[in-house]
């Protein structure tokens, strides 16, 4: 829902008159473009997902696209992210229990641990990293070169 909402709020042109007008309702409410203009949306949606709210100074926030969008947002985050977790525990708590054999990875040891962080951290690197190099880190860039937003 981050990812989708920041994608669509950044490029969806708004409708007037008949006439496809560019910026839309989402890019139009910000005072600063680029790269921080992205991240203010990022950061918008992040915060709503993660059930904060919150939103950089630069961008307007109170208006129907990004009330609309944001609710989504958190309702998803808050609510409907529950109905999967609880079908995974359901599931877990219905299975028999199996022998331990040669080929079974036992799940209290430090390689589990190690293989399931790995995991989830290279899983969330490579999902969030296109966002991230064209918002923060594209930012972190142009400070150092010393173009501020």
């Amino acid at each position: 829902m981050i990812l989708g909402f920041t994608a669509l709020s950044s490029v969806a042109p708004f409708a007037k008159n008949g006439y496809w007008n560019s910026p839309g309702p989402a890019a139009a409410n910000m005072s600063n473009k680029g790269a921080h203009g992205f991240s203010e949306i990022l950061y918008a949606y992040s915060s709503g997902a993660g059930n904060n709210g919150s939103a950089f100074a630069g961008i307007n926030a109170n208006t129907p696209w990004y009330n609309l969008t944001i609710g989504l947002d958190m309702l998803v985050g808050r609510f409907l992210f529950i109905i999967p977790a609880l079908a995974i525990a359901g599931s877990l708590a219905g299975k028999k229990l199996v022998p331990t054999t040669s080929g079974t990875l036992p799940t209290n040891g430090s390689l589990f641990v190690i293989l399931l962080v790995g995991t989830v951290i290279i899983v969330g690197a490579l999902t969030y990293f296109p966002a991230l190099s064209l918002g923060p880190i594209v930012e972190h860039f142009q400070m150092l070169n010393g173009k501020l937003f």
